[in-house]
């Protein structure tokens, strides 16, 4: 329990990892210098990362950056990672965004303004207008063709007014993650929170941002194998939700 002199922190945010030692120990007292002037909290979740992810968070830690380090037992997936890490933080707001570089922490500010406009989940937007995907070698270029075309799909299917859907630079309210009742594992995880906000009336809304490619280590992705698992749970997302989908899209065009 938080006790009146250590107040519950204004925002957190989660950042899940492995094997993004180089990364981290960069990206930590950027976010740090971004969220100075807030009453903020960083939970970093390892998944047993063999690289010495860890050891750099608790270096960080040791040097009076409020960051925490959380490692979980054993590698499962972004999604475990996410959900673990939004149920132990403190936040009024709960902030998350990969450890690779890939976004700009300078944008979270930008996040937590749409929450504070009165937004309840908000996401960072690669393939709307203004945003940007770094792609310099032909295999990110590939994937940003499938990136763009699957969302550019999952819009059309579900009617969410968002153009990206898989992108792990979000900000939602507590209150609102506590109520949609998250079950998936993986990074479908962040599909199934944005539909889950969606059909129970909540509000979303996205900023641009830029993707840049990775400067050190290598992607976790496998498309190849998520891709599929993906479509079926996707499918069954939507056939579950059908009907609040239909009356939100309704609502919204009213």
């Amino acid at each position: 329990m938080t006790s009146a002199a250590t107040p519950a922190p204004d925002v957190s945010l989660v950042i899940p990892t492995y094997d993004e030692r180089e990364n981290i120990e960069q990206l930590l007292p950027q976010a740090c210098a971004v969220l100075d002037g807030r009453r903020y909290e960083i939970l970093v979740i390892d998944d047993q990362s063999p690289d010495g992810t860890g050891d750099a968070v608790r270096a960080a830690a040791a040097r009076g950056l409020p960051v925490q380090l959380v490692s979980k037992a054993r590698k499962e997936g972004i999604g475990a990672a996410l959900r673990v890490g939004y149920g132990r933080s403190r936040g009024n707001v709960i902030l998350s965004m990969d450890a690779d570089l890939s976004f700009d922490p300078a944008d979270l500010p930008r996040l937590l303004g749409e929450i504070e406009r009165g937004a309840h989940l908000v996401v960072g937007t690669r393939h709307g207008r203004g945003g940007g995907y770094e792609s310099p070698t032909l295999q990110t270029r590939v994937k940003w063709c499938l990136s763009a075309g699957g969302n550019w799909a999952l819009r059309t299917v579900t009617g969410i007014p968002l153009t990206d859907f898989s992108g792990n630079f979000r900000a939602i309210r507590r209150d609102v993650w506590e109520s949609i009742e998250t079950e998936e594992n993986t990074n479908i995880l962040l599909f199934e929170m944005i539909l889950k906000a969606y059909v129970r009336g909540f509000s979303v809304a996205e900023v641009s941002v830029t993707f840049r490619d990775r400067r050190f280590g290598v992607s976790k992705l496998q498309m190849s194998r998520e891709a599929p698992r993906f479509l079926r749970r996707f499918w069954r997302f939507i056939w579950q939700h059908r009907r609040a989908l239909r009356r939100r899209r309704r609502g919204d065009a009213a």
